[in-house]
């Protein structure tokens, strides 16, 4: 049965009083960030790692749809704000990526020798014989990081810290973990501020500039490909 035009319009009213409703609980179009998918595409995802030598362990393992299956499990990522401000995310986390992976050629750090267990972590011992070292896009390192990033994806990384150099939506995940648990907060301040949360405040403490420079150069970059501007605070 065909519905009156009166009913029509009543439940258009509706419709739009529900619209408003859910627009006033939180963002909306044109202040729910931006479209991860669309600012990622294949040619930026693609354009980091064709700077990476042919031979380099991660040209198999980073992919673009591994990171926005993983995406998809973190809503906030890129979200909470203006389109402008989810790109400046998507350009702050791909910076530091670039940075820890030297342009997606490492899935594990140089130095495997390192343990980095934190014996004094009883919430998340390590396992016998295991090492967090770094791993993944963000270099995801110690016992009590590995522990609360496998919870939150539902792996065991601590019995099985190797996962994230093995299984790209693990890694990917673990990054993400380690940046909406860290970094996604301290965007708005700037991309400093990212710099701050994500190696402790290491480098801006003064003890290497070249790294902090290198870092805010990729950011710049990313911003201009994004066609979004940088923002201020680009320095801790």
């Amino acid at each position: 049965m065909a519905s009156s035009p009166r009913q029509t319009t009543t439940l258009t009213a509706l419709a739009l009083g529900l619209v408003a409703l859910l627009c006033a609980a939180g963002p909306c179009s044109g202040g729910g960030g931006a479209s991860v998918p669309s600012v990622v595409t294949e040619a930026f995802f693609d354009g980091i790692k064709s700077q990476a030598g042919s031979g380099c362990e991660g040209n198999n393992f980073y992919m673009r749809g591994a990171f926005l299956s993983a995406a998809d499990s973190f809503p906030g990522f890129a979200h909470g704000g203006s389109e402008a401000d989810g790109k400046r995310e998507v350009a702050a986390f791909f910076a530091h990526a670039t940075y820890e992976t030297a342009h997606f050629c490492y899935i594990s750090e140089i130095n495997r020798a390192n343990v980095f267990c934190d014996a004094s972590s009883r919430q998340w011992p390590c396992a016998p014989g295991k090492k967090y070292y770094g791993r993944g896009l963000l270099q995801l390192s110690w016992n009590f990081n590995y522990g609360p990033a496998g919870r939150s994806i539902g792996v065991d990384l601590l019995g099985n810290p190797d996962r994230v150099a093995r299984d790209p939506a693990v890694s990917f995940k673990a990054a993400l973990w380690s940046w909406m648990s860290s970094a996604h907060q301290a965007v708005p301040r700037g991309f400093g501020a990212t710099v701050r949360a994500i190696d402790g405040g290491l480098a801006c403490s003064g003890g290497n500039p070249a790294q902090v420079n290198a870092l805010v150069g990729y950011y710049k970059q990313y911003c201009q490909q994004l066609g979004v501007d940088p923002g201020s605070n680009l320095t801790c």
